[in-house]
Order: structure tokens, then C-alpha cells, then sequence
């Protein structure tokens, strides 16, 4: 069900995922090797491939790919990949669904070379934060098959996380806003 699920919205998603790429155009160069940490269907993995001449690999839990890109599955924490392996790690709307993520920043950060670029949903305003419960019940209830709790951020909560990892933000972007959705560009510190 799962992959028939974005088979049928498959276009919808295909749109979201050109805009992204093209909010990242100034990020990215041609050619760049980028981690679709999360990639679940592919669609976002696949428009970065096409936009940039990218080498693109994704991981995730469950494999969930539309679209045949490299990909590994992970434990949703470690990234079997050496230090700065890649260019770019895009983390699109995940980590909100992660149980632990300030582990998985860690390891995006032990493998970027250059930046990390990070869609979320920010559950501020009523209507926000009613989207954000609902998307991770129904994601949850629908697609994970689990009770877990859902980790949304306030855009100051997540800023006070990438500080405390020396990841600093150097481009910030509100790609929607009800809900609230916001494109961070992280580099992290130097000396870290």
C-alpha cells in the first residue's frame, strides 16, 4: 500500500520536490555526491539527481523507492558511510519522524563535507500545530504500522539544536506557511 500510495500522488509530490530543488540551487553545485537521508519514495532524491548531475544515494527504514536510486537501508540512527563522504545531506521532512534526532544531526554532520539542508514542519500558530499532529498520527497510524511519538519543533527549538551541535545556519527560508514549513541550510562551525 505504502508504494501505491505515492505512485498515485506521485505528480503532486514530483512538483514539491522540483520547488525544493530549485530553493536549493544556490547550495548545490553540479555534480555534487548528496545523502537523501529519509529518501522514502525517491521522488525529492530523484528530481536533486536530475537538477544537479547529482550522485545521489538514499537510506531510510524501510525501503519505499518509486525510483531506482542507490540506496541502503539504515537502523535510523548510524550512517554506514565514512566521515565526509558527501557533499550534501538532505533531510526532507524526517526528522520530525525520527525517535532520535539529535543522533541522526550527529551523523549527517559526520558525513557532510560541505552542507546540510533540512525541510521541516514547525508546529507554531493553531492550524500549524494541528497539521503537524495529524501528518504524524496519520504517517504513523498508516505508513510505520507504530505508537511512536513524532518529534515536531518549534523553528527556536530546532535553532537551539543545530547550535548545540556547532551546525550553524546560514540560510533559513519559510517555504510555506500554513502549515509552517521551513528550509534550513546548515554549515557546521569551524573547528567542529
Amino acid at each position: 500500500m505504502k508504494k501505491e500510495y505515492y505512485r498515485v500522488f506521485s505528480k503532486l509530490y514530483e512538483r514539491a520536490a522540483q520547488e525544493m530543488a530549485k530553493d536549493c540551487q544556490g547550495f548545490i553545485k553540479k555534480g555534487s555526491k548528496i545523502l537523501d537521508l529519509g529518501c522514502g519514495s525517491a521522488i525529492a532524491a530523484k528530481a536533486f539527481q536530475d537538477v544537479f548531475q547529482a550522485k545521489i544515494i538514499g537510506v531510510d527504514i524501510i525501503d519505499r523507492r518509486i525510483f531506482p536510486i542507490p540506496f541502503k537501508l539504515i537502523d535510523g540512527v548510524f550512517l554506514p558511510f565514512p566521515e565526509k563522504s558527501f557533499d550534501t545531506v538532505l533531510i526532507s521532512y524526517v526528522l520530525h519522524h525520527s525517535q532520535d534526532p539529535i543522533a541522526l544531526l550527529k551523523e549527517a554532520k559526520k558525513v557532510v563535507i560541505d552542507k546540510i539542508l533540512i525541510y521541516e514542519d514547525i508546529p507554531e500558530g493553531i492550524f500549524s500545530d494541528f497539521i503537524c499532529q495529524l501528518h504524524g498520527f496519520v504517517f504513523n497510524k498508516f505508513f510505520q504500522n507504530s505508537e511512536d511519538d513524532f518529534n515536531f519543533k518549534t523553528e527556536n527549538e530546532w535553532k537551539k539544536i543545530f547550535e548545540n551541535l556547532g551546525l550553524n545556519i546560514i540560510f533559513k527560508k519559510k517555504v510555506s506557511f500554513f502549515p509552517k514549513k521551513i528550509l534550513f541550510v546548515l554549515k557546521s562551525s569551524a573547528g567542529t
